[in-house]
C-alpha cells in the first residue's frame, strides 16, 4: 500500500493546448498552432520540477493550462487527486486558494494604481478571508516572510527596484497559503546578484511552507539549483526527463546535450565542447513528421525523419524519446 505522502501533488497527462489559426474576412479556423503537445509528468509535494528549453517551446502554456488560465484541447491534469479539467468554470474559486502562480515580469504583474497593501492583500478580499485591520496585519506577515519592511505598505510599485517587486509578487502568490506555484520565469528579468536572492528566498519558503513548485526557465544554471527533476521541452513535447543529477552528469536526448554544452563553465582555461545547432526552430503550427527535432538534430536518420519516438524509461528515473538514447 502506498502512502498519500508518496503520492504526486500533481499529475499531467498527455496534455494538449492548442490556438486557433483564423484567416479570410470572417476569420474560419485555418490551423492550430500546437503550443502544447502530449505532455507529461508527474511532481511529489515539497519539490521541484524544472521546465526548460528555448523560447517558444511552450514552458509558459503548460503551466497556465494547469491553472486553467487556458483552455486544454485534451489531457488529464490532478491536482491533489482531482481533476483540474472536469470542474465547472463556477467552482474554481476553492482551487484558486490552492494553485498561484509568480509571473516573469515583477512589474507588469503589479497594478501600478494599487499600492503594496491593496496588492497584497486582495486575493484575501476577493476570497473573503480577512478584511480591516485583520487583512492589514496578514499583509504585514506575508511582506515580512518575503524579507520586505511593514513601512513599504503605502508605497506603490514604480518606488522599488525589480528584485522588490518580485519579493511583492511572492507575498501576493502566498496570501492564500497554496500548496502549489508556477514559477515563471520568475527570475529572467533581474540582475544575476539578485536572481540568487530570489531563488534562495524561494528554497527557504519551500522548506518552511512545504511547498511544490513547477519552476519554468531556460536558464539551466538556476534550474540545476532549485529543482529535483528536470524536464526538458522542444516545440511543446517533452523530450527528456530525469532527477537533476543524473540528466546533466548523463543526458540522452541530443537536444539537451546541446543546451548543455552551451552553460558557461567558471573556470578559468577550461574549455567545453560546444555542440551547435543549426537550422531554424520549426513552427508549432507546422511541426516536421516523425521526431521534431529531426531538422536540427546532427544524429538524424531516416527513421527520426518517418517515426515519433515517445517518451521511454531508459535507466530508472531517466525517461528520453529518441531512438539513440539505447545505444
Amino acid at each position: 500500500m502506498v502512502s498519500a505522502e508518496n503520492n504526486p501533488l500533481l499529475e499531467v497527462h498527455d496534455l494538449k493546448t492548442y490556438f486557433p489559426i483564423r484567416a479570410g474576412f470572417f476569420g474560419r479556423i485555418a490551423g492550430y498552432v500546437k503550443a502544447v503537445d502530449g505532455v507529461s509528468f508527474r511532481i511529489h509535494p515539497g519539490k521541484t520540477l524544472g521546465l526548460v528549453g528555448e523560447s517558444g517551446c511552450g514552458k509558459t502554456t503548460v503551466g497556465r493550462t494547469i491553472l486553467r488560465l487556458v483552455p486544454a484541447v485534451s489531457g488529464r491534469i490532478l491536482f491533489d487527486g482531482c481533476d483540474v479539467l472536469q470542474i465547472p468554470p463556477a467552482r474554481l474559486k476553492p482551487l484558486r486558494r490552492q494553485m498561484q502562480i509568480m509571473f516573469q515580469d515583477p512589474y507588469g504583474s503589479l497594478n501600478p494604481r494599487m499600492n503594496v497593501e491593496t496588492i497584497v492583500g486582495e486575493p484575501l478580499k476577493v476570497h473573503g478571508i480577512a478584511s480591516g485591520s485583520s487583512r492589514r496585519q496578514r499583509v504585514v506577515e506575508l511582506l515580512e516572510q518575503v524579507g520586505l519592511s511593514p513601512r513599504y505598505l503605502d508605497r506603490y510599485p514604480h518606488e522599488f527596484s525589480g528584485g522588490q517587486r518580485q519579493r511583492i509578487g511572492i507575498a501576493r502568490a502566498l496570501a492564500l497559503g497554496p500548496k502549489f506555484l508556477v514559477c515563471d520565469e520568475p527570475v529572467s528579468a533581474l540582475d544575476v546578484s539578485i536572481q540568487s536572492q530570489i531563488i534562495n528566498l524561494l528554497m527557504d519558503l519551500q522548506a518552511r511552507l512545504g511547498l511544490t513548485y513547477l519552476f519554468i526557465a531556460h536558464d539551466l544554471a538556476v534550474v540545476r539549483h532549485i529543482s529535483d527533476e528536470v524536464a526538458v521541452m522542444y516545440l511543446g513535447r517533452i523530450v527528456e526527463h530525469a532527477p537533476r543529477d543524473i540528466l546533466f552528469e548523463h543526458p540522452l536526448h541530443p537536444y539537451t546535450q546541446a543546451l548543455l554544452s552551451a552553460i558557461p563553465v567558471p573556470q578559468p582555461g577550461l574549455r567545453q565542447k560546444r555542440i551547435v545547432l543549426t537550422g531554424e526552430i520549426p513552427s508549432p503550427a507546422n511541426p516536421p513528421s516523425g521526431c521534431p527535432f529531426h531538422p536540427r538534430c546532427p544524429l538524424a536518420e531516416e527513421r527520426c525523419r518517418q517515426e515519433q519516438q515517445v517518451l521511454a524509461e531508459y535507466e530508472k528515473g531517466h525517461w528520453a524519446a529518441c531512438w539513440k538514447a539505447a545505444t
